[in-house]
């Protein structure tokens, strides 16, 4: 068993055995996704809701945009289909609300909606969300089985 990093705007790909985590969420998405059938998953720390919003498209984690597309040509490397595959959001947090205008949409909010368009887009039926809240939050995904926690200081842990 080995445990992959999923760092800021990367993400990572791992077959059954393997456990991906991701630590840091605030208004970042985490993009879970799995095969259930090849027991093959990926996982996305998305930071940007746009392609428009970065200068440089150098990592692929980085928006929905290119993160969904290249889990799924890496997963399916790895034996998934695209027809098995579920997708679980986590994150978009709204982080410093407080310190904004009131009826300002939140970076965290646009990170989940554009994350959901995308996966749409893809075909890939959401079946989980952890998303908004003024909260950080840790995911980590097994792909032995499918599991996937959620974990926070201020709210424990949960499975999604």
């Amino acid at each position: 068993m080995s445990e992959l990093i999923v760092r800021v705007a990367d993400l990572q790909v791992g077959h059954a055995g393997d456990e991906l985590l991701t630590i840091g969420l605030g208004s970042c998405v985490a993009i879970v996704l799995y095969d259930a059938t090849a027991r093959v998953g990926g996982l996305a720390h998305v930071l940007l809701p746009s392609p428009a919003l970065t200068r440089t498209s150098d990592r692929a984690g980085k928006v929905p945009q290119t993160a969904v597309p290249e889990l799924l040509v890496r997963m399916a490397a790895l034996g998934a289909r695209t027809t098995h595959i579920t997708a679980r959001l986590a994150g978009g947090a709204s982080m410093f609300a407080s310190l904004t205008a009131p009826g300002t949409i939140q970076m965290g909010e646009r990170n989940v909606v554009a994350s959901r368009q995308v996966l749409a887009q893809h075909g890939l039926r959401i079946t989980a969300e952890a998303v908004g809240g003024d909260f950080g939050r840790t995911v980590r995904l097994w792909t032995t089985d499918g599991r996937v926690e959620i974990s926070s200081v201020s709210h424990g842990t949960s499975d999604l």
